[in-house]
């Protein structure tokens, strides 16, 4: 018989190994952690398959190599309107007309012999080592000068590391320089190895963009002299420089371990601003911490999504697609929460943080929904900054903001469906009330605007006549959608959810029964011609732009089989520019109408044409991008192709299905919970059979309801189609 003094003994013993057991394997855990920032590449989408210098617009990403963080309002980085000048402060990932590029800085060997004017002169000749999330390296070819940079949410840092034989070195820093044509600049040296200053935006694709960024920099190395520079002319022992094309200087004795730091701070409100971003992001000169803190920082958010099973490449670019979705939109506000209001009023946030870039028109269809799921406490006080800037601006929705400027580029009234799948797929921490009178002023008083750009060119006639232009008409029937789906949600309000689901058909008024096609219409009523007024997109792409309606779009022109074969003829090419009547997988307007066949009856056709699209389009190289990321849009798509899912109709949370490209996904949802997706494959196309949360699931469209608390996915795929799978159960519609 066993004491009891030896039964505690023996409880006690096995208490302590599995005790150690357990510290043993969550250190393993916590050792064998994924790096998901090392399966981030960079450099795809930062070169273009452009002809010749005046078409790099060509299949351009636009994106940047360098350094940011997640929604961080620094990006560190080679710009790539003119990467020769240098590493500069700003740039948005993917915006495709030259914008910010502030404050750019170059290291150059020996002492600064004549003045660097426009800082086009500089042939550095970057050689890339390293470009994953969060830390870039390269070495400069012509001067042999190794470059590291990293970054917090709001400072940047670099480290450079110099030859043996090189005594003495002068970094350069352009104030009166950026990617466009500046109108004001300063610079000031205030002590050793320091500067401050600030600088404008100019303008972005013609429009004036005339904010203010506030900058302050410092080395931890004491200079041997400094100066300035304007135009040709080199000023000696200067403090102070203003205007175009101009900057400072910094000659250094190269130290023994011969490293020199660089670190700066920005603001978008003032210097004493900028100054209390840096102290309180990145007091030191630690830059393996800072960098290690900015590749945690991405892993907590790449980790989100965790995927397996799909190849070494096909990871590469989901990763680095996921990670340009988390970039934008940017925390605009300071670490005190100030931050320059839509009225150029300081204002302090309070109980959110406020961000800006706002590329709406793009990221309303993908990116939007993907940061609700993921971040909704982000994407929540990004959704408040948006009223905030309405409210401050006119009582209209922007578009397409930068810093505090509303820009009106693009059309339609994509906020409002912005907002509405920010709320729907689950980012709900902001004030809806206000949300939906926004909303309401933009689209029913004419004359409403943000700033100076009206919130719906056209208001009247639309209302009116019930078209305005063909493609901006079809963009203001899904945001009526949208809004009507928002008012449903927030307030139960059936009336008003009625009488915008009765707007959203408008674009039957501009269906031409002769043509079967949807087209512009002049004052008379009478047609004009099929590809008029169809803006970045041909009228073949447009047509299919009624995505909270296609059934009843697809009944108007003959049916299922009719438009079955439409989008054959549609997608006979993959690259099409924007004017041609093909599928341009570069632009946003195409992005749903692969999902399209779900509800033409050959769901086989979707689920092999996204994947035709990722592999034919989209490849792990730096021009790897069939057009503008703009800010996360086409990042985002990629990120739904690959896990099988695509957030189709506005402001009604479900997605319209296609064949996952990985064995194994789990999506780490903003409610806490986790959805698992299995049985995808990189090389099986077709869905044979799905399962839902355990049960057969034979139709192409799942309600967000069933797994936004978590839940499980699972596909049997096959090489060959099953041309009945998915076909009895039709995805939803809505008509009025």
């Amino acid at each position: 018989m066993i004491k009891k003094s030896n039964l505690y003994f023996i409880a006690s013993a096995l208490f302590v190994i599995i005790n150690f057991l357990s510290l043993i394997t969550h250190a393993q855990q916590k050792t064998n952690a994924v790096n998901y920032a090392d399966k981030v590449n960079t450099m795809i989408g930062t070169k273009g398959k452009g002809k010749s210098p005046q078409e790099m617009y060509l299949e351009a990403g636009f994106t940047f190599p360098g350094v940011t963080y997640p929604f961080g309002m620094v990006q560190f980085t080679t710009t790539f309107f003119d990467e020769d000048k240098g590493f500069v402060v700003n740039q948005l990932s993917g915006a495709g007309c030259p914008h910010m590029g502030n404050f750019p800085t170059l290291p150059l060997n020996g002492q600064l012999t004549s003045s660097p004017n426009d800082m086009k002169g500089f042939k550095p000749q970057y050689h890339m080592e390293k470009a994953l999330a969060g830390y870039y390296k390269v070495n400069l070819g012509s001067s042999n000068i190794d470059c590291e940079l990293t970054d917090t949410k709001r400072t940047g840092m670099a480290q450079y590391h110099f030859s043996d034989t090189v005594k003495q070195v002068t970094i350069i820093i352009g104030s009166g320089i950026n990617a466009t044509k500046i109108t004001d600049a300063h610079i000031t040296i205030t002590g050793p190895g320091k500067c401050e200053g600030y600088a404008n935006g100019s303008s972005f694709c013609g429009i004036k963009t005339d904010y203010r960024v506030y900058f302050v920099a410092e080395f931890d190395v004491a200079p041997i002299s400094s100066g300035t520079w304007k135009d040709d002319k080199i000023n000696a022992s200067s403090t102070t420089e203003e205007g175009e094309n101009s900057g400072a200087y910094f000659t250094f004795n190269v130290p023994a371990n011969k490293f020199i730091h660089y670190k700066f701070g920005l603001s978008y409100v003032s210097l004493k601003n900028a100054k209390e971003n840096l102290k309180a992001e990145n007091p030191g000169w630690n830059f393996a911490s800072v960098k290690n803190n900015a590749i945690a920082a991405w892993n907590r958010y790449l980790g989100k999504v965790e995927v397996s099973g799909g190849g070494n490449d096909l990871t590469t670019q989901f990763y680095t697609h996921l990670y340009h979705a988390f970039v934008h939109p940017s925390i605009s506000s300071d670490v005190n929460g100030e931050y320059m209001g839509a009225d150029n009023k300081v204002k302090k946030a309070e109980g959110f943080k406020d961000y800006t870039e706002f590329s709406n028109w793009d990221t309303y269809r993908t990116t939007i929904p993907l940061l609700a799921m993921l971040a909704p406490k982000e994407t929540g006080d990004m959704m408040q900054s948006l009223v905030r800037f309405a409210q401050q601006s006119g009582g209209g929705f922007p578009r397409w903001v930068m810093a505090n400027i509303e820009t009106g580029i693009m059309q339609g009234d994509p906020t409002s469906i912005v907002v509405a799948n920010a709320y729907a797929y689950g980012a709900t921490g902001f004030n809806t009330k206000d949300a939906l009178v926004v909303m309401r002023k933009g689209a029913e008083v004419v004359g409403t605007k943000s700033q100076n750009e009206l919130t719906r060119p056209q208001l009247d006639q639309y209302i009116n006549k019930g078209y305005a232009q063909a493609s901006m008409s079809l963009e203001y029937n899904s945001a009526d959608f949208a809004i009507g789906e928002f008012a449903l949600q927030t307030t139960g309000n059936k009336t008003l959810y009625n009488k915008y689901l009765q707007s959203a058909q408008k674009w039957k008024n501009i269906y031409n029964p002769e043509t079967k096609w949807l087209q512009s219409r002049n004052s008379d009523g009478s047609y004009r011609g099929q590809n008029d007024d169809m803006r970045e997109a041909s009228y073949k792409t447009y047509f299919w732009l009624v995505p909270f309606n296609l059934a009843k779009l697809i009944d108007t022109i003959g049916g299922k089989k009719f438009a079955e074969k439409r989008l054959d003829d549609y997608f006979n090419r993959l690259d099409a520019d924007y004017g041609q009547p093909w599928f341009a997988a570069g632009n946003e307007p195409d992005f749903q109408a692969p999902w399209t066949y779900n509800w033409a009856g050959a769901p086989y056709k979707t689920q092999v044409l996204v994947r035709r699209i990722m592999k034919e389009q989209y490849k792990n190289k730096d021009n790897g991008l069939p057009g503008n990321d703009d800010l996360g849009a086409m990042g985002a798509w990629y990120v739904f192709a690959g896990i099988g899912m695509y957030p189709m109709i506005p402001g009604y949370a479900g997605f319209s299905v296609n064949s996952p490209s990985f064995t194994h996904i789990s999506i780490h949802l903003g409610s806490g919970k986790t959805l698992v997706i299995n049985g995808g494959s990189q090389s099986k196309p077709y869905i044979s059979s799905l399962k839902v949360n355990g049960k057969t699931w034979n139709s192409t469209w799942i309600p967000y309801s069933l797994i936004k608390n978590g839940g499980n996915i699972s596909y049997s795929l096959s090489e060959t189609p099953n041309k009945t799978w998915g076909t009895i159960a039709n995805p939803p519609s809505f008509n009025k």
